[in-house]
């Protein structure tokens, strides 16, 4: 019979890293909203400064105008990294079905993983 424990340790390989890729988009995204709150805090700083808060305004801060612009970047940034990993979500499902799909070959082949299966004591074989 076949092994199919390549194809086993090939899935396994693959869920791991669609997990991390996920938790590296979590991370990104976590950083941008905590970027975009700094931004937010030097934007009412800088329009209490000048008191003035109407963005049309001909004396509104030039910096508050380019931090509310990085800040827009940001959150469409952060958008777009959720549609990412909404992808990337779906990805990982459907490699951990293919990996359940590629153990269930495995234990149907009657050859289990090595993690699993638990250790023989050779000093009871040898009598």
């Amino acid at each position: 019979m076949k092994s199919h424990e390549g194809l086993v340790r090939l899935k396994l390989f693959q869920v791991k890293e669609k997990r991390r890729q996920l938790g590296q988009l979590d991370l990104m995204m976590g950083e941008f909203e905590r970027m975009a709150a700094e931004l937010d805090a030097q934007i009412l700083s800088e329009e209490k400064k000048a008191g003035i808060t109407d963005t049309t305004h001909f004396a509104y801060p030039t910096f508050a105008k380019a931090a509310r612009q990085r800040r827009d970047n940001l959150f469409d940034s952060i958008r777009d990294l959720k549609a990412q990993k909404d992808e990337a979500e779906a990805a990982l499902a459907e490699s951990e079905a293919e990996l359940a799909k590629a153990e269930a070959l495995e234990q149907r082949d009657g050859k289990p993983r090595e993690e699993e299966t638990p250790p023989t004591d050779k000093r009871a074989m040898i009598g």
